[in-house]
C-alpha cells in the first residue's frame, strides 16, 4: 500500500538538504497519515488520510471536499 492520502492523493515531498558549504543531499518529507472512520452516505468507511485533510474536513465538511476533488 503506497504512502498516500486516499482522498486527495497527496504523497511525500522530495527536496534537498543544503549544508553550510552548499552541498546538496536528497531528503524526503513524509506526510502524516492517520486512519479515520468517516460516514459516506450513511455508511461508515475507513480511510488513510493526512492530518491536513482531516483539518479540511472539520472546517469545510466531507461533502464540500469531495465536490472540490471531483470537479
Amino acid at each position: 500500500m503506497p504512502k498516500e492520502d486516499e482522498l486527495t492523493k497527496r504523497r511525500k515531498v522530495v527536496g534537498n538538504n543544503v549544508s553550510h558549504s552548499k552541498r546538496r543531499t536528497k531528503t524526503t518529507k513524509e506526510i502524516n497519515l492517520q486512519t479515520k472512520r468517516l460516514k459516506v452516505n450513511g455508511v461508515s468507511v475507513k480511510f488513510r488520510i493526512s492530518t491536513k485533510t482531516i483539518k479540511t474536513i472539520r472546517k469545510k465538511g466531507l461533502k464540500a471536499l469531495l465536490k472540490k476533488l471531483k470537479g
